[in-house]
């Protein structure tokens, strides 16, 4: 992007530009055209000098990024990711600062690149490939910038993979989180939003689940995310850390406006979520839809789930970002109060595709629960959040239009690293 460069490295040289002169032919033989060409050339030439004269005096993107002013700067780990891109970009639009963090094990670049042309003026957004694991990479990011706050989203997400890879996942999401945490202490950032999940209840006795509901985990995944929180909570108690903890369900739908969407790696498509399975059937990517699980104690065999859009899940972060205070920590569930059943899902995803998507059921999948909703009414009386996005049919089909606009996701052609 002119004048902002998309990603940046540490250690990295800022290439140096090279200008290139082309289609100026200054005769000699004819008096008047070798005149005319020196005045070109003398044009030319004032006109670089200018250029060149205003780029130095305007301020770098480095010097933006590192220095605080009156623009809040927040740190977005995983912002290439499904939710942290939809995160940075309601940031963006709010006249905030981004930086985003990043190793792409499961973000897409392509949304870097769209938040990069919707953005492009010189420090608003930028991206850093590094890894959360590198605490020496980590503590280079927060030397080089000044953040006012951090939105940690970065995580491996998907509960069938945690039992396959549970050291992976205690790595990746207690450890990095730790490691997130002991940067900002260094670098006294004392704002955090954390991104943690319902699989932290595990299978609750009583339904909806409450912030009070017992936090008894069954999968690798949803034990993972409990510890970070314990880490966070237990530093918060005594230092003035202001901590948001959002709790939230399952996430579905896109950018209503189409500039964003969930494209989830091939080789990751099967541990993904339900509607992108959906539309895979309904391309023809896979010949129909596994559903796992039809023998469950519920209305109809299948599990009970709690959809949330996450338009309105972003809108829960910004809302927690403006209330989260000093020496206080908020936890709250983020849903919409409304347990839906997989077959009712299917159902509305046939309905919004069109298409009459077979279904085939499956066992059981390891360390899944029966089901799962939220009682919302601590986030809408604190934080006067309530979600707006809740006809499963309306989000799927915007959904399904921004697959249909880009049937293999974002565009990877370009090497920008």
């Amino acid at each position: 992007m002119p004048g902002s460069p998309l990603s940046r490295r540490r250690h990295q040289s800022r290439p140096s530009r090279s200008w290139t002169f082309s289609g100026m032919d200054c005769g000699v033989s004819r008096p008047r055209s070798h005149v005319v060409g020196k005045v070109v050339v003398a044009t030319s030439l004032t006109l670089l000098c200018m250029f060149m004269l205003e780029q130095s005096s305007a301020p770098s993107t480095t010097d933006m990024f590192s220095k605080h002013d009156q623009i809040m700067h927040v740190l977005v780990t995983g912002g290439a990711g499904y939710i942290g891109s939809h995160a940075a970009l309601r940031l963006l639009e709010d006249g905030h600062r981004v930086t985003i963090v990043d190793n792409l094990s499961r973000g897409n670049i392509g949304a870097i690149q769209v938040l990069q042309r919707l953005f492009p003026k010189i420090g608003k957004v930028q991206f850093i490939y590094a890894d959360l694991g590198d605490s020496k990479a980590l503590d280079e990011v927060f030397t080089g910038n000044a953040f006012d706050a951090v939105m940690h989203f970065a995580a491996v997400a998907y509960v069938g993979e945690s039992m396959d890879e549970p050291l992976r996942y205690y790595h990746n999401i207690t450890s990095n989180t730790l490691t997130v945490l002991e940067t900002m202490v260094r670098h006294s950032v004392k704002k955090i939003i954390y991104s943690s999940t319902c699989a932290t209840y595990g299978e609750p006795k009583t339904m909806p689940i409450t912030e009070e509901t017992p936090q008894v985990p069954i999968n690798p995944y949803g034990k993972a995310k409990k510890m970070a929180e314990d880490i966070i909570r237990d530093y918060a108690k005594n230092s003035d850390l202001a901590v948001m903890i959002l709790r939230y369900f399952n996430v579905i739908g896109s950018d209503p406006n189409g500039r964003l969407g969930e494209a989830p790696r091939p080789e990751l498509r099967h541990h993904g979520r339900i509607s992108g399975a959906c539309f895979d059937a309904a391309m023809g990517v896979i010949p129909g839809l596994q559903v796992r699980g039809h023998d469950y104690k519920t209305r109809d065999g299948t599990c009970i789930r709690d959809y949330i859009h996450v338009t309105d899940l972003v809108d829960a972060h910004v809302r927690a970002l403006e209330l989260v205070a000093p020496s206080k920590i908020g936890i709250y569930n983020v849903g919409t109060g409304q347990g839906r059943s997989v077959k009712e899902f299917v159902e509305a995803c046939k309905s919004a595709t069109g298409v009459n998507i077979n279904v085939t059921y499956l066992d059981r999948r390891p360390g899944d629960y029966a089901e799962v909703w939220s009682d919302n009414n601590k986030i809408k009386k604190e934080l006067n959040w309530t979600a707006r996005f809740t006809e499963l049919k309306e989000a799927l089909s915007v959904a399904w239009k921004w697959r249909q606009s880009h049937p293999d996701g974002y565009d990877h052609s370009k090497n920008i690293l």
